[in-house]
C-alpha cells in the first residue's frame, strides 16, 4: 500500500463569497438603523426673531466708464455727490447702525472719485465696499 504525501503547499480553501454578501447586508442594516435611531436628542426652543430687528442695507454707488455717478439707480451730478450720499448715509443710519456703501466701480474710472466716495463715506460712519468691474 502507497500513500501519498500532501505537500506543504497545498493549503484548504475557505469559499467566503456567501459570507461577504451577508456581512454587507449586515453593514447597511447597522448603517441605516444608527441614522434613524438617535437617542441623544435633546429639544431645544429655537429663538424667534422679534419685528423692530434691523435689517443690513446698502447703499450702493455706481461710477460707470463716464464718469457718471449713481445711487441706487438715481444719477446723481458730480457736483453734488458729496451731499447727496451724506443725505442717504444719514437716512439709513435712523434704520441701521453702520450702513454700508457699496462702490461699484467701472476699470476705466478716475481711481481718485473712488477714493473721495470711500473718504466721505468713512467721515460719514459708514463701513465702504470697493467693487472694481
Amino acid at each position: 500500500m502507497k500513500f501519498r504525501k500532501r505537500d506543504k503547499g497545498e493549503a484548504s480553501e475557505v469559499f467566503t463569497d456567501s459570507l461577504n454578501d451577508i456581512l454587507f447586508i449586515l453593514l447597511m442594516f447597522f448603517l441605516i438603523v444608527a441614522t434613524l435611531a438617535n437617542p441623544n436628542v435633546v429639544k431645544v426652543g429655537i429663538p424667534r426673531g422679534t419685528k423692530d430687528t434691523k435689517a443690513k442695507q446698502n447703499i450702493i454707488v455706481s461710477i460707470d466708464n463716464q464718469q457718471q455717478f449713481y445711487i441706487g439707480a438715481r444719477r446723481v451730478d458730480v457736483s453734488s455727490i458729496d451731499s447727496s450720499l451724506t443725505f442717504e448715509i444719514d437716512r439709513y443710519k435712523a434704520t441701521v447702525d453702520t450702513p454700508t456703501v457699496v462702490i461699484n466701480a467701472d476699470t476705466s474710472a478716475y481711481y481718485g472719485e473712488v477714493f473721495r466716495i470711500m473718504r466721505l463715506s468713512k467721515r460719514a460712519g459708514a463701513k465702504v465696499v470697493a467693487n472694481v468691474k
